[in-house]
């Protein structure tokens, strides 16, 4: 069993919602990640998904595309990323890490390269924006022979229909993106979101987890009450854009961590 697989089902059988974080690689500085990757698991994260920066992620709002802009200001590359994943590894081998980003950067790379040295730095999941399912027949199987999980979104303006399509093809969990528009919008409708969750569980037994529009505890445990989890992302990727002192980046993510994990768990 993966370490995501493993992850999720102990959390599962727990009675535990999943907590995922969500930061940029590179961003403030390539030294920044693996402490910052640390800090979000001394806090409380359960999985972790980390960014790859790129020069137009139409998905994203405004903190997290500065966070690109930061990273790509180093010149960070795919594969300085996965040296990251590699250089978290020697400290953690049991949290895993699930890739996030737009296809651009894989397929320049090569999808078989990618899928090898993924799966060599300790890589178990991959989110692809601008990747629907009609269009990953080159590089689902290389992954799935990498033991990666390729994970799908659903949308709000998503229908029943293609939801089912969606979920039959997803691996790792199902990302219910909770809100219409870019990430980091102001709040969710909860009632929405337990509708849409619902259907969904009804589609697939993987978990489905809830992102966009959760800042805090609050918005973390309301949405929380149909899904398996959450994924936090802004927040985050504001504190580390915020202030010079890098040194105390770990430090203000976990406590931001735990405050969302505590709540989750109450």
């Amino acid at each position: 069993m993966s370490r995501l697989h493993d992850k999720l089902d102990r959390l599962r059988k727990n009675n535990r919602k999943a907590l995922i974080t969500f930061i940029t690689a590179g961003d403030p500085n390539p030294e920044v990640t693996v402490p910052a990757l640390l800090g979000l698991v001394a806090g409380g994260a359960d999985v972790l998904e980390l960014g790859l920066p790129f020069s137009d992620p139409e998905a994203d709002g405004p903190a997290i595309q500065a966070s690109s802009e930061r990273a790509l200001a180093h010149q960070v590359t795919l594969s300085q990323v996965l040296d990251m994943v590699s250089g978290f590894r020697s400290h953690d081998d049991t949290t895993p890490v699930v890739l996030m980003g737009y296809l651009n950067p894989i397929l320049a790379m090569g999808a078989g390269a990618f899928a090898k040295q993924a799966h060599a730095s300790g890589v178990d999941g991959l989110i692809m924006v601008n990747l629907p399912p009609e269009e990953a027949g080159e590089i689902a199987p290389l992954l799935k022979t990498h033991g990666i999980d390729l994970i799908y979104l659903v949308a709000p303006t998503t229908t029943v229909e293609r939801m089912r399509f969606i979920a039959e093809r997803a691996q790792g969990f199902v990302y219910y993106v909770a809100l219409k528009g870019t990430t980091g919008a102001d709040h969710i409708e909860v009632g929405s979101v337990t509708d849409k969750v619902t259907a969904l569980k009804q589609a697939t037994n993987l978990p489905v987890m809830v992102g966009f529009g959760i800042k805090d505890g609050q918005s973390a445990k309301a949405a929380a009450r149909s899904a398996d989890g959450v994924v936090v992302g802004s927040v985050l990727v504001s504190i580390m854009g915020a202030g010079d002192d890098t040194d105390t980046i770990p430090q203000r993510l976990s406590s931001c961590v735990t405050e969302i994990r505590e709540a989750l768990d109450s």
